[in-house]
């Protein structure tokens, strides 16, 4: 019973560094590995979360200053 936790963990910690720090330590085949597994799962949670639109407070107010310096 007692190693049926470390069936879950040990694995979980070594997909951890893999994807965290393969790229510094592993030889190459293994090392672009990472990286391109590391990438593609910054990508997959960054598309998770919609992009938002910040609307910038000042926009109105500048295009009046705008057109103001215009008619002068």
């Amino acid at each position: 019973m007692e190693r049926k936790p470390l069936n879950f963990i040990i694995p979980f910690i070594l997909a951890v560094v893999f994807i965290g720090f393969g790229d510094k330590f592993l030889p190459q085949p293994l090392s672009g590995a990472s990286v391109q597994t590391r990438t593609t799962l910054n990508n997959f949670m960054l598309g998770l979360f919609p992009k938002k639109n910040i609307k910038n407070p000042n926009d109105e107010r500048n295009k009046q200053i705008e057109d103001f310096e215009r008619q002068r």
